[in-house]
C-alpha cells in the first residue's frame, strides 16, 4: 500500500509550473504532506508572473526560490515519496537518484513563462497554468492511495497527468 508524506514538483528552470505545483501541494496537503519544488537548471529566482499568482492566492511569495534538485539527492535531504515532473524537457533529463526511491510521474503543461504580451496577458498564462495545476492537485488527493499498490497508484498517477491541458 502506498503512503505519501513528500511531493517533490520538478521542472527545468523551477521558476514556474513547478514552484505553482509546490505552493498547491502545500495548500491542500497542510499537515498531511511536506511540498519541494526543483529544476535541473534552476534560472535562480521564480518567475514574475508566478509571483504574482501567488501573492493573489494569498501566499507569500518570500517563502518560494528557485533550487536546484540536486539538493534533494544528499544524505541530509528529505526523503521524497512523489516525484512529478511538469515539463517535458525535466521528464526526459535523467533525474537524480533520490534517497526512498519515490514513485514518479509526468503531469507536462505548457509553460506560462513563454507567454508573450503584455502583463494581463502573461497573468491569464500562469492562472490557466494554475486551473490545470489545481484540478491534478484535487485529483490527487481524492486518491485513497493507502488502499493502493505501487503499480496500481503509478497508473493511476499517470491518468492524472493526461488530464486536460497536458502537453
Amino acid at each position: 500500500m502506498v503512503q505519501v508524506r513528500s511531493v517533490l514538483v520538478l521542472c527545468t528552470g523551477n521558476s514556474a509550473r513547478s514552484i505553482l505545483g509546490e505552493a498547491l501541494f502545500r495548500r491542500h496537503g497542510a499537515g498531511r504532506l511536506a511540498a519541494y519544488s526543483a529544476g535541473s537548471k534552476p534560472k535562480g529566482v521564480p518567475n514574475p508572473g508566478a509571483l504574482r499568482l501567488l501573492t493573489r492566492e494569498g501566499f507569500d511569495p518570500a517563502s518560494f526560490r528557485s533550487k536546484s534538485w540536486n539538493e534533494f539527492t544528499g544524505s541530509d535531504a528529505p526523503e521524497i515519496d512523489l516525484a512529478i515532473t511538469v515539463c517535458g524537457n525535466a521528464a526526459g533529463e535523467a533525474c537524480p537518484v533520490f534517497p526512498g526511491s519515490p514513485l514518479r510521474a509526468h503531469w507536462g503543461l505548457p509553460d506560462p513563462a513563454d507567454a508573450e504580451g503584455d502583463e494581463a496577458s502573461v497573468d491569464a498564462a500562469f492562472a490557466e497554468t494554475w486551473r490545470l495545476l489545481t484540478m491534478r492537485v484535487e485529483a490527487f488527493f481524492a486518491l485513497d492511495l493507502a488502499a493502493l499498490d505501487a503499480k496500481t497508484a503509478q497508473a493511476e498517477l499517470a491518468r492524472i497527468g493526461a488530464m486536460e491541458g497536458a502537453a
